[in-house]
């Protein structure tokens, strides 16, 4: 299968893009990683994982190899599936995943939505010994703790940032009320530097 396409994006979003190789379109789920890396090109190569069930066939696009390792390496955990695994590297980074299951840091492991804490027990014990055979060379930053849930809120229809980081989190899953709830507790937290700097944060909160 795949190990990798090059193309012209035609279309992107934080979820999605569709990728034209040689007049073929491919859609082409992301991570919130990815997207920030391939922000400003017209072009880029993204290394696929082609993620087959009985009723669809989803591609999966990582700017770099190392994310796709992580991704391959979550989804062979017991309970975590692809959808799972890219809200995982939506709100961390992969080396912010090596670092917290090689510390067994289960505090940032259930910082992600739906990673509970025996989840994070499990991805640490199942984890550990392939994440000492990793390397990653990605920037390390640094993730904060998650804050409490807040009540619904409508978001202001005329800021678009807030409406695309809206429709970024529903795309990952997100109930459309939490999703509401959690941009507008990042917008008051800081004014947003950029979509991707947004969604993050309300990642937080979702």
């Amino acid at each position: 299968m795949f190990a990798y396409l090059t193309g012209k994006i035609t279309y992107r979003s934080p979820a999605v893009i569709h990728l034209d190789v040689q007049d073929v379109g491919y859609e082409i789920q992301i991570s919130l990683n990815t997207f920030s890396q391939i922000a400003g090109l017209e072009e880029c190569r993204l290394y696929t994982y082609l993620h087959v069930q009985e009723d669809a066939h989803t591609l999966y696009g990582f700017y770099h190899p190392e994310e796709k390792e992580i991704f391959c390496l979550l989804i062979g955990v017991s309970g975590i599936g692809a959808a799972t695994a890219r809200m995982i590297l939506s709100r961390l980074t992969p080396e912010e995943i090596h670092r917290a299951i090689l510390s067994e840091d289960e505090q940032m492991l259930s910082s992600v939505k739906g990673i509970g804490p025996k989840t994070a027990k499990r991805l640490i014990l199942e984890l550990k010994d392939k994440m000492l055979q990793l390397t990653s060379s990605r920037t390390t930053s640094t993730t904060d703790a998650p804050a409490s849930p807040a009540d619904a809120f409508a978001i202001p229809s005329h800021n678009s940032f807030a409406r695309d980081a809206l429709n970024a989190l529903i795309a990952l899953g997100i109930a459309k009320q939490t999703a509401e709830a959690a941009v507008s507790k990042a917008l008051k937290e800081a004014t947003p530097q950029s979509l991707e700097d947004l969604i993050k944060r309300s990642l937080k909160y979702a």
